[in-house]
């Protein structure tokens, strides 16, 4: 054994422990997808955003929102990342995950509370029929700009919502992350 080994083996055995950090109120990850990377987090076991976008601005606004108290801590969100990375290898159809819509405004929660039970798997919507089932069918544009801003994509199905002539428009991923969900929904 080298005085180095020693050492390292006194320490483990001389009832040294490794620190215990304590938990976020708001814990994150990044987590690298086939569509891109995703800023992944939870409240609790709420998941709170799922989310295309700046690393700083995203945990600058999960402070504001919910708690000053954000660290990057991947633990809390195994069951998250496997859940999603399930789905997009086409072995989940649904996800079984508390959510939470903190991050949204009160016109978001409105186009999002529902819009799990307004489309399927494998099947799409467009933003005026989506519109029409809030009671406010001049706001297909308003429900574009709500879906836009999604706090929770792929989570909250926002893009099986497309333009009423059937064109792919708009996703916070970018237009060729939703086509691939939708490819890989529509192949199941």
């Amino acid at each position: 054994m080298t005085d180095l080994e020693g050492r390292l083996s006194r320490l483990t055995h001389g009832g040294a422990r490794p620190p215990v950090l304590p938990t976020a109120d708001v814990s994150y990850t990044l987590h690298d997808t086939p569509i891109g990377t995703l800023l992944l987090a939870v409240a609790g076991d709420r998941v709170v955003a799922s989310s295309f976008g700046d690393e700083e601005t995203l945990t600058d606004r999960l402070a504001r929102a919910i708690s000053p108290r954000v660290l990057r801590q991947p633990g809390p969100l195994d069951d998250v990342r496997r859940q999603l990375d399930e789905y997009l290898t086409g072995q989940r159809k649904a996800f079984e995950l508390n959510v939470d819509l903190t991050l949204a405004t009160p016109f978001q929660r409105l186009v999002l509370t529902d819009l799990p039970d307004h489309t399927s798997y494998g099947k799409t919507t467009t933003y005026g029929q989506v519109a029409g089932e809030i009671d406010r069918p001049k706001a297909a544009r308003a429900v574009g700009t709500a879906l836009g801003a999604n706090p929770l994509c792929v989570v909250i199905p926002c893009h099986r919502v497309i333009g009423a002539s059937g064109a792919l428009t708009g996703y916070a991923g970018g237009l060729e992350a939703k086509r691939f969900l939708l490819n890989l929904e529509s192949k199941s």
